[in-house]
């Protein structure tokens, strides 16, 4: 039996969920020729779904990451990498 109380965090969670998201965006992007870099900034800073293929729902999936927490989480992982 365990009797430590487990605990976790729903930021990481979200984290996880916008990473495996923007991975799979990527490679749709990086499939069709796209530069996925330049195609994800170019949605982050204009919110134009255009950028994104439909390509294996990147589009749709894309839609679901709040841009906002995007940011926080890319400048935080940037300076604490």
């Amino acid at each position: 039996m365990f009797d430590k109380t487990m605990t976790f965090s729903v930021n990481d969670e979200k984290d996880l969920e916008m990473k495996k998201i923007l991975t799979t965006v990527y490679d749709a992007l990086s499939h069709k020729g796209y530069n996925p870099v330049s195609q994800i900034v170019g949605y982050i800073l204009s919110e134009d779904p255009t950028y994104i293929t439909t390509y294996n729902n990147a589009r749709s999936l894309i839609r679901h990451i709040d841009r906002d927490e995007l940011l926080q989480a890319m400048v935080k992982a940037y300076l604490t990498d």
